[in-house]
């Protein structure tokens, strides 16, 4: 029988975020019951049997979450989130984004191994107004990844408005292995995010700011709140993302009902991993398998996070699944190291002294460089001291590595597949192992997004051995406060962005 894992892997509950000063409790919201709204597939608006065309538009809205005045909203091709934007390995992607945004935006895949140019991140602005497509060949495993918006420093304030939406990429694999695929009944998205609402219904984003994140009361699930989900199978695949700014989700079932973690950022693990608790920091994906089969018609589960009920599950007639998964789900790429030299990568402080190796980022300045075809060792490591730091949740663009230990001890069991975000314990040292299938600028950071927007980011040229001197047009800070500051009709000096604080209170320019 396997192993049932009954704790989170992240033992140390010191440095849980609930134990910082500035940490927000969950609570249950004050409204009736809602049906998940689970998001929809977005239909290509062609696909061929090599290719798929998309045509995705960000835009302001109103969306009815609270009794009373809608809330103000953005989202991508609706008034908030996104549909679920579907990605069949092997075919090459055509998405075209229009901006319908008052400001400038970007628009990151996260978790995809694409070219610089494609990846979505502070580089590549779409301007109010502006329509434009990038192209890409899918060639990664089975996965569930994201899309948010990217536009340092005020990604946080972007996605908090409500710019995220989850990516499903499909491969032969996932075809054939026995679990769950009839979406939106029995393969499910969880996006766990949590919101503060101001007398008005609004989000005051600025008013709440905090450059340890920005947190809520208010679990949104799925752009729902008080949600509840029929369950018309025996077995439900939910594939969860931490979509939160800050907040990490300790996640258990209300009898501490076992279930089957799958699937991680990247891929899905080489073997199930079966646990009753399961933890994720901010940007972290888990794919789950739930067997309700115990239950009966009329019964009722809640998920929690910590002691805060999130999703109830309502037990109707259910479909019987019988299906056993195999021991081995997947068999991962794991090349060897082929270059001696380790990048060492120290977080560094909280608050407005966050940085990376004790520099906040610099959209002009390259910090690390790699080459297509090297294999390198990465040796992340969060300098805040035991007990009285944070844990940091560690990403990287462009790429999926494997982690190859903590503090010289193997991985989390459920860490051993591929992954770009991971969280880093206070004091611990994470070697990765990494390569790079394309080329471009990419950052890496801590996903707390105000620590990002913050400055704890750097980036790294990813250079092709067959055009090693290719040039990158980088984004600089006049130019993205120039144009701020004309959409608004304000002078630059006017323009407030939350990371910008950070910069500001320790006297220095971004």
């Amino acid at each position: 029988m396997s192993k049932l894992y009954t704790d989170y892997f992240f033992t140390d509950k010191k440095d849980y975020d609930k134990n910082d000063g500035g940490y927000v409790p969950l609570q249950v919201p004050d409204v009736k019951p809602q049906k998940l709204r689970i998001p929809e597939p977005l239909k290509p608006t062609k696909e061929t049997k090599t290719d798929m065309y998309y045509h995705i538009t960000s835009e302001p809205g109103e969306t009815q979450l609270l009794p009373g005045v809608k809330t103000k909203t953005w989202g991508y091709n609706q008034s908030l989130l996104g549909k679920t934007l579907i990605f069949k390995r092997g075919k090459t992607i055509h998405l075209t984004f229009t901006n319908k945004l008052p400001v400038l935006t970007t628009y990151h895949l996260h978790g995809l191994n694409v070219p610089g140019e494609v990846d979505g991140g502070c580089h590549t602005p779409w301007y109010p107004g502006e329509t434009k497509t990038v192209s890409f060949k899918c060639n990664q495993p089975a996965s569930t990844c994201w899309m948010h918006a990217h536009p340092c420093p005020s990604t946080a304030q972007q996605v908090w408005k409500g710019l995220a939406c989850a990516i499903v990429i499909l491969d032969k694999n996932a075809e054939k292995l026995p679990l769950p695929k009839k979406y939106g009944v029995n393969d499910v998205p969880l996006i766990l995010q949590d919101r503060k609402f101001h007398k008005d219904n609004q989000w005051h984003y600025m008013k709440d700011y905090n450059p340890d994140g920005v947190q809520g009361p208010t679990p949104m699930i799925d752009g729902t709140l008080n949600p509840y989900f029929d369950v018309t199978t025996q077995k439900v695949r939910f594939r969860l993302l931490d979509g939160a700014n800050r907040r990490e989700w300790r996640l258990h079932f209300s009898d501490d009902l076992p279930f089957i973690q799958v699937a991680g950022d990247g891929s899905f693990l080489p073997h199930p991993v079966h646990m009753n608790k399961l933890m994720l920091t901010c940007a972290e994906r888990a794919e789950i398998i739930v067997d309700f089969g115990k239950y009966k018609p009329g019964d009722v589960i809640k998920l929690y996070c910590d002691k805060t009920p999130i999703v109830t599950f309502r037990i109707h007639k259910m479909t019987p699944d019988n299906s056993k998964l195999p021991d081995t789900l997947v068999k991962l790429p794991d090349p060897k190291v082929n270059n001696p030299y380790v990048h060492k990568i120290v977080m560094g402080g909280t608050d407005e002294m966050v940085d990376i190796n004790g520099k906040k980022f610099n959209m002009q300045r390259i910090d690390s460089k790699q080459t297509i075809g090297q294999v390198e060792y990465w040796d992340v490591t969060n300098s805040n001291s035991c007990g009285h730091g944070m844990i940091h949740p560690y990403h990287m663009h462009g790429c999926q590595f494997r982690i190859i230990s903590r503090d010289g001890h193997a991985p989390y069991p459920n860490e051993h597949g591929l992954k770009d975000t991971l969280g880093v314990n206070p004091g611990e040292t994470v070697r990765l192992k990494v390569w790079f299938n394309c080329p471009g600028v990419f950052m890496y950071h801590c996903h707390i997004i105000e620590h990002e927007d913050g400055g704890m980011m750097a980036q790294i040229k990813v250079i092709d051995p067959k055009n090693p001197n290719k040039k990158y047009h980088l984004m600089d800070m006049k130019t993205l406060t120039d144009h701020i500051a004309k959409e608004k009709g304000i002078k630059p000096s006017q323009v407030e962005m939350g990371g910008m604080h950070s910069y500001r209170k320790m006297g220095m320019k971004m």
